[in-house]
């Protein structure tokens, strides 16, 4: 049995995914991988190097930082989420991300990202927190429109939102057979369709198979989760989701707010632990 974590994006709805691994740590609950999309893959990382609280703790500490999330950031770097702040700065100087706990986890992690030439995802495995490894991460999460195009290993990447928000396909061609998957969206939720396709259009215009992608992504997203629920309905999979919708804007700084959905993946996490050891047999 290989036992698997997949984490989904959503911005700041990432907090609960937080939350929600910071219990898991807490109770020693392992995986033998993991994989994360966008917030999945900033916020995950810190479950391979069993870092609890970082991901809550910079988040209320910088949030208001220009640097890290900001107009100024966008129209002095191209990237409303500095780059040179948030996957250099922040975590080799600010708040140090234990590079050498993460290296001796024997966790698989990996990260998703599109490729903007072809449309589709790219499945990358970060064994080592090095620079490479962050401008991964970075891609994974760099949303469309606020964001510069990310090269990195031979790619021209974004989002791995846009292509594959749920990895669990993904993970189970890997041989993981026991998967946890946490959500930031409550059961029942719809994607609907993209309304700044057009202005995606022109800003991606060198680009137009991920502008496809992106014109498909509701689709995607759904049937997706159609896939997640039959596997859940059977018992083939464990998801963790919110139980209403979380309410959060996707760039939202207000260190209360912020707090809030975190609190909110502790609790649903806390309440699932007994499930959660069943599920995985520990």
């Amino acid at each position: 049995m290989k036992k698997g974590l997949v984490m989904e994006g959503g911005a700041m709805r990432g907090l609960f995914t937080a939350g929600v691994i910071d219990v898991l740590m807490e109770n020693n609950i392992e995986f033998d991988g993991a994989v994360g999309v966008s917030a999945g893959a900033a916020f995950g990382c810190n479950f391979k190097s069993r870092q609890v609280g970082r991901v809550i703790r910079y988040n209320t500490k910088y949030s208001k930082d220009k640097r890290f999330c900001s107009m100024w950031s966008f129209i002095h770097t191209g990237d409303m989420y500095g780059n040179d702040f948030c996957y250099r700065e922040l975590p080799f100087e600010l708040d140090l991300f234990d590079v050498e706990a993460y290296k001796e986890n024997p966790l698989e992690f990996y990260v998703v990202a599109t490729d903007v030439e072809t449309g589709k995802p790219v499945y990358q495995s970060c064994p080592v927190a090095d620079n490479d490894c962050m401008q991964w991460i970075r891609a994974s999460a760099s949303m469309p429109l606020v964001s510069q195009v990310v090269e990195v290993g031979g790619y021209k990447l974004l989002d791995g939102g846009i292509s594959d928000s749920i990895p669990l396909k993904f993970f189970e061609e890997k041989g993981y057979d026991r998967n946890i998957v946490i959500l930031t969206q409550p059961d029942g939720y719809v994607k609907g369709k993209n309304k700044l396709i057009g202005l995606m259009k022109i800003a991606l215009r060198k680009y137009p198979a991920v502008v496809e992608t992106m014109k498909k992504r509701h689709i995607i997203y759904n049937d997706t989760t159609d896939y997640v629920k039959q596997k859940e309905q059977k018992g083939e999979v464990l998801v963790i989701r919110p139980e209403t919708d979380l309410g959060i804007k996707r760039t939202e700084k207000e260190s209360e707010e912020l707090r809030r959905v975190y609190e909110k993946g502790r609790e649903v996490a806390t309440k699932m632990l007994s499930k959660i050891r069943e599920y995985l047999g520990i």
